[in-house]
């Protein structure tokens, strides 16, 4: 099992930034993905971006956030960031960390970001 702790939501005016955190512990050893999902009142749960742990690199992003947010991670697979530019409205949701790894998938509690004037 992995523990997940998110923070860094809160309250930001559309065109702003936010810097949302997610501290891994427990079987951090075997986590092999790594992403943040977003849930809007009254919608299902939707991928934002993931990022690869194992081997080489790599990022996927939600058509709806390419060019504004950027994931990023530590290399000690432990803390898990995502870089929010150019908030929208429509980024208005609660963001859930989430990772994958040898014995399944865990989610963090989840953190609310508001981007509203």
């Amino acid at each position: 099992q992995v523990q997940l702790v998110e923070s860094g939501g809160g309250l930001v005016q559309p065109g702003g930034s936010l810097r949302l955190s997610c501290v891994a512990s427990g079987s951090i050893s075997s986590i092999y993905r790594m992403g943040w999902y977003r849930q809007a009142p009254g919608k299902q749960r939707e991928l934002v971006a993931t990022i690869t742990t194992a081997g080489i690199t790599s990022t996927n992003y939600a058509d709806s956030v390419k060019g504004r947010f950027t994931i990023s991670r530590d290399n000690a697979k432990t803390t898990l960031y995502l870089q929010m530019n150019s908030l929208k409205p429509e980024d208005t949701a609660v963001y859930y960390c989430n990772v994958l790894h040898s014995y399944g998938n865990d989610w963090g509690q989840g953190t609310q970001v508001t981007v509203s004037s």
